[in-house]
C-alpha cells in the first residue's frame, strides 16, 4: 500500500480563519486542535494566482519538496505564520520505501527546515514531519509518535484528506465506528477501516 501527503498543518482556529471564504481550501480534523489543509494544484493557484508547479527531478536534499515552493506561496504561509507556527509537510511511501519533507514558518520567516529524509532510520523524533509537529506544539501521547499521535495516518492520500474533510470527520472517526459496531454486534464485527501506514509511527 502506498501513502501520499502534501499539506498544510497548524491550529485549526488559524486555518479556520485563514481560509474562509477561499473555494478550494478543505480543512481536515486532526487530533489535539490541529488541522490539515490538504495543498492541491486548484488551491496553489487560488492563493497565488498562478498555477503550481513540481520538481522537475526525485526530491533530495537539494529540493527537499515535490511541489515547488513558489515566492507567493511562501508569502501566504508566512503571513500565516504571524498568528502561530505554520507547517508545510510532503511525505511519500510505497513498496517498503519512503521519504518525508518539512518547512516551518513562525513570525513571518522559517523556523524549522526545509528538512528531508528518505532513510528514515534515525531517532523518530528528528524524522522531518515529526520534527516539524514538534515545532507546532503537537504533544507525545499513547501512539509511537507524533505523525500517529495527531493522526497523519487516518487517510492515505489528498483525495482521503478531501473527503475526510468534507464528511466533516473527527480525528478518532474509525475508533468511534469501531467502539459503535463493538456495541451493536457484542464484539463479533469490525468496521473496515483504513490500513496503515507500514512501520511510520503507527502500532
Amino acid at each position: 500500500m502506498s501513502y501520499q501527503l502534501s499539506a498544510v498543518v497548524a491550529d485549526v482556529e488559524l486555518l479556520r480563519e485563514q481560509t474562509v471564504g477561499l473555494d478550494h481550501a478543505v480543512l481536515a480534523a486532526l487530533r489535539q486542535d490541529f488541522a490539515l489543509l490538504p495543498v492541491t494544484s486548484q488551491l496553489v493557484e487560488e492563493l497565488t494566482g498562478t498555477p503550481s508547479d513540481f520538481a522537475t527531478g526525485e526530491p533530495g536534499p537539494q529540493q527537499p519538496f515535490g511541489l515547488v515552493l513558489s515566492a507567493a506561496f511562501t508569502a501566504t504561509l508566512e503571513g500565516w505564520s504571524r498568528l502561530g507556527p505554520v507547517a508545510y509537510l510532503e511525505a511519500e511511501f510505497a513498496g517498503g520505501l519512503g521519504r518525508q519533507a518539512s518547512v516551518v514558518w513562525l513570525g513571518g520567516a522559517v523556523s524549522f527546515g526545509p528538512a528531508y529524509d528518505d532513510r528514515l532510520d534515525g531517532p523518530r523524533p528528528e524524522w522531518p514531519v515529526n520534527a516539524a509537529l514538534a515545532r507546532l506544539g503537537v504533544e507525545p501521547g499513547r501512539w509511537i509518535d507524533l505523525f500517529a499521535e495527531v493522526g497523519l495516518h487516518l487517510e492515505r492520500h489528498t483525495e482521503g484528506w478531501l473527503a475526510h474533510g468534507r464528511r466533516g470527520l473527527s480525528a478518532d472517526y474509525w475508533d468511534e465506528l469501531a467502539e459503535e459496531w463493538e456495541e451493536q454486534s457484542g464484539g463479533d464485527q469490525q468496521p473496515q477501516r483504513s490500513r496503515h501506514v507500514g512501520d511510520w509511527g503507527i502500532p
